[in-house]
C-alpha cells in the first residue's frame, strides 16, 4: 500500500543570490494510512514551509511530492485545490477563518464548495464542531470568539469530511492544557480511523502521542525516532 504522504529529495529556496534561503534540503519523510507524525524543531527551521508543501500550498524549488501515491507536480491548480478540498485538512497557526462566517458556516464551506448539499454540510459542522466542544458556539462570528476557540473551530474544519491527511501547524499552540489534551485525543482518534497526520510543534506532549516524531534544524531533517510508551502518562494530573 502507498503511504498517504511522501516527501521526495524536497528543497526549497527563497530569493537568489545573496538574498538566497534555503528553507528546505534534501528533505525525506514518508507517512502511511493511520500514522501521526510530529516535527519538531526551532522556529525558523522549515517545520511550516514543509507542511505548507506536502499540502500543494506552495511548490518545492526541486523534489517530488505524493498524496495517496499521486504526484502533485501532474496536477492543475484546479485538481489541486480539488485534492485539498477532498482529501487534506490544514490547520494554520493564525487558523485562516473567514470573519464573515460564523464558526459552523466556516467549517461547512469546503463541503459546500465540493458539491455537498447545504443542509448535509451544516449537519457535519454541527457534529464537528460538538467533537471540539463548541457546539454552543456555532453561530458565532470569529471575532466574538477566544484564541483558543478559534483554533478548535479551525480544527473542526479540517477534520470534517471524509479528510485522509491532516496538516496541523502548531494546532495546541493556543490552548490551555485541557483542552490541548482533548484536541490531542482528538487527532489521534482521527488516525485510528485510519487517516494520516503530521504535525509541526514545539509542544513535547503533543509529540509524545505521536507514532514518531522528525526533528528538523536548519531545513534538513537530522532524526526521526519514536515516542516514549504511553503518552497519556505525561498528560496525567500530578
Amino acid at each position: 500500500m502507498s503511504p498517504v504522504l511522501e516527501l521526495r529529495e524536497i528543497t526549497k529556496v527563497y530569493g537568489s543570490g545573496p538574498a538566497e534561503v534555503h528553507a528546505l534540503t534534501g528533505v525525506n519523510l514518508s507517512v502511511r494510512a493511520g500514522e501521526m507524525v510530529a516535527v519538531m524543531g526551532p522556529s525558523g527551521s522549515g517545520k511550516s514551509t514543509l507542511l505548507t508543501i506536502a499540502g500543494s500550498l506552495e511548490r518545492p524549488t526541486s523534489g517530488e511530492v505524493l498524496v495517496e501515491g499521486v504526484p502533485l507536480a501532474g496536477m492543475s491548480r484546479a485538481e489541486q485545490a480539488r485534492m485539498r478540498r477532498r482529501h487534506v485538512g490544514y490547520v494554520f497557526q493564525d487558523f485562516n477563518l473567514l470573519p464573515g462566517l460564523t464558526a459552523a458556516e466556516n467549517i461547512a464551506l469546503p463541503l459546500e464548495l465540493d458539491g455537498v448539499k447545504a443542509r448535509k454540510a451544516a449537519e457535519a459542522a454541527r457534529r464537528a464542531l460538538e467533537q471540539v466542544g463548541l457546539a454552543e458556539q456555532a453561530t458565532r462570528f470569529p471575532d466574538e470568539l477566544s484564541g483558543g476557540q478559534r483554533q478548535r473551530v479551525a480544527i473542526a474544519r479540517a477534520l470534517v469530511g471524509e479528510r485522509r491527511l491532516l496538516l496541523a501547524d502548531e494546532p495546541s499552540g493556543a490552548l490551555d492544557t485541557r483542552t490541548g489534551e482533548a484536541v490531542i485525543r482528538l487527532l489521534r482518534t482521527f488516525c485510528k480511523k485510519g487517516a494520516t497526520a503530521v504535525l509541526a510543534t514545539h509542544d513535547a506532549q503533543l509529540a509524545a502521542w505521536a507514532d514518531r516524531v522528525v526533528f528538523v534544524r536548519d531545513g534538513v531533517a537530522i532524526d526521526q525516532t519514536a515516542p516514549p510508551a504511553g503518552p497519556e502518562s505525561l498528560l496525567a494530573e500530578p
